[in-house]
């Protein structure tokens, strides 16, 4: 039975880097019920390093800070592939090359660079292919599950909830003349290779940890699951939204057990 109504849908996945990315583990997770996924990487060198993980599957590159490259990305592959019926965002870049930084000594270039390729890239890939999705496709952006001001997250995490907005606005924008849907899947603290390269990030998993419910981390496949349902017909009803996919974390900051522990208290 095709509950999710997803066996033959076509849908390109942008920002898988290996095996660990939320978008390889979603791209699996389609092609598992039956969705032709389509690839988009950001470089020759990515498509390379991916050489066995994508072999005989479709491929392109499209560095997102160059708008040119996008506008060609949705013309090639409308051209090969025809209607698209839903687009995974999951493209986030940070120079922290010169090292954790206070937020208020953030570089205006190194700002507006991660803006451009983690947050306004999903305005330019909507407009992009916007003449080649179906009529009620549906297009998911990974967000984080709370915007937080933990230091060693610097500047990503305003960036972040930009993109969050930006995909109210475009569900707005769109039902002019389409019943495209867009939505955010916000995740929890996660073990990817993106993740790790975050100043601090281990520490702040393992804390993020205690705080769920169920005091156990939410793993890449409980995200990309809940993207995949985003994806399909079954979620028709859901517009404009941000699912928060963290085992109750945001919910939960009087724990007990973190309390304790933070006040040395019982």
């Amino acid at each position: 039975m095709d509950y999710l109504q997803l066996s033959g849908k076509k849908i390109l996945v942008t920002g898988v880097a290996n095996k660990k990315s939320v978008a390889w583990h979603i791209a699996q997770a389609l092609e598992s019920v039956g969705a032709v996924v389509v690839y988009s990487v950001r470089s020759e060198a990515r498509r390379e390093s991916l050489g066995k993980l994508l072999a005989g599957k479709p491929v392109y590159i499209c560095d997102v800070e160059d708008e040119a490259q996008t506008a060609r990305l949705a013309q090639l592959i409308s051209s090969e592939h025809g209607v698209i019926h839903g687009i995974v965002h999951s493209i986030a870049f940070a120079n922290y090359s010169e090292g954790l930084k206070p937020f208020h000594e953030t570089k205006r270039a190194d700002f507006l660079q991660a803006t451009a390729i983690s947050c306004f890239s999903l305005v330019e890939l909507s407009r992009a292919f916007k003449p080649y999705l179906a009529k009620d496709a549906s297009v998911v952006a990974i967000g984080i599950s709370a915007q937080v001001t933990a230091a060693s997250y610097g500047y990503m995490s305003p960036i972040k909830s930009a993109l969050e907005s930006a995909t109210r606005f475009l569900a707005k924008s769109f039902s002019a003349d389409s019943d495209v849907r867009f939505n955010t899947v916000n995740a929890g603290p996660l073990k990817t290779s993106a993740s790790a390269g975050i100043p601090g990030y281990l520490e702040n998993y393992l804390f993020a940890e205690k705080l769920t419910m169920r005091k156990k981390n939410i793993t890449t496949q409980e995200v990309a699951d809940t993207a995949v349902w985003l994806l399909s017909p079954r979620s028709s009803g859901i517009n404009a939204q941000g699912i928060v996919v963290d085992a109750g974390m945001g919910w939960n900051y009087f724990d007990e057990e973190a309390v304790k522990a933070a006040t040395r208290l019982g």
